[in-house]
């Protein structure tokens, strides 16, 4: 992974973040994005304060269900109307589709209206745990890519089906951090590696975010991005979380650029032994 080594001390004394974010931008498909996070757009109190959400957050793609919005009267408030496109990129998604045809079906309606050829495709196999259908998200993933979609699949934390999916052409997985909605946090980071580990395009922890740490954490196990709504649109302050959702993924990347170190099962001693002023003899005894 490129680095980036100019110089981040200004002469105030502050550092300079602006140089390493912006040259360590996400890149998806044709897409260059300097925001890492990704946001939703439901259930918010309201659609005013989810657009100051989006601002606070510093997003430049949101989520948007195909299926929420007033595709055919326009003269009604929608919550596109709440969306500045001018800095932020609307990714439909097919939330609610319970079969492949129904998510293939959701996702060209999506593009027939204008709303984008990009996809985040999710097939749900179970509506309590709202689990993915990974076989019918696969035949989903196949069928759209094959239809010129960029398609982002919701998926298991499962390296295998992860490794499926990137091979049927989706230019990015989001494998799941824990059940949609549960602001859990990551339950499987292991799985999260080996998965980053293994791809050759953009990994998206997706789902179960529930704070701001939970997202350093994702980030720093080498995700490349995190995708959220409800942590942030159930929040006390949505737009207060929204701000600490963007810091939290902004310093879990620089932690995972910057390299921790090992961990250690006893301490090795923070200053060197080499030196040291050794104990003064007692009194009367013979050097």
């Amino acid at each position: 992974m490129a680095r980036s080594h100019e110089p981040c001390w200004m002469g105030n004394g502050k550092c300079e973040m602006v140089n390493v974010m912006v040259s360590d931008g996400l890149v998806i498909a044709d897409r260059t994005f300097r925001s890492r996070l990704i946001v939703g757009t439901g259930k918010y109190p309201s659609n005013a304060v989810m657009a100051d959400a989006h601002t606070a957050s510093g997003t430049e793609m949101v989520t948007v269900a195909v299926r929420r919005v007033n595709l055919t009267d326009r003269t009604q408030e929608s919550l596109l109307d709440y969306i500045d496109t001018s800095r932020i990129f609307i990714l439909p998604n097919t939330a609610g589709c319970y079969t492949a045809e129904d998510a293939i079906r959701t996702a060209h309606l999506g593009r027939e209206v204008g709303l984008s050829n990009w996809v985040k495709l999710e097939v749900i196999g179970d509506e309590r745990t709202l689990f993915p259908d990974n076989v019918a998200l696969l035949e989903a993933t196949r069928t759209l890519v094959r239809d010129g979609f960029v398609v982002l699949p919701y998926t298991n934390d499962d390296p295998v089906i992860c490794k499926k999916l990137e091979d049927a052409g989706a230019a990015a997985v989001m494998p799941l951090g824990a059940p949609i909605g549960s602001g859990l946090g990551i339950q499987n980071l292991n799985n999260i590696r080996i998965i980053r580990e293994q791809s050759r395009v953009p990994v998206i922890v997706d789902a179960g975010v529930g704070t701001a740490s939970d997202a350093a954490i994702a980030m720093e196990a080498g995700a490349d991005g995190v995708l959220m709504n409800t942590a942030i649109a159930l929040a006390t302050d949505p737009v207060a979380m929204a701000a600490a959702m963007k810091l939290g993924v902004e310093a879990g990347r620089l932690a995972f650029r910057a390299g921790r170190i090992p961990k250690r099962t006893y301490g090795p001693p923070s200053s060197p032994v080499q030196g040291t002023i050794a104990a003064a003899a007692p009194a009367g005894s013979r050097a």
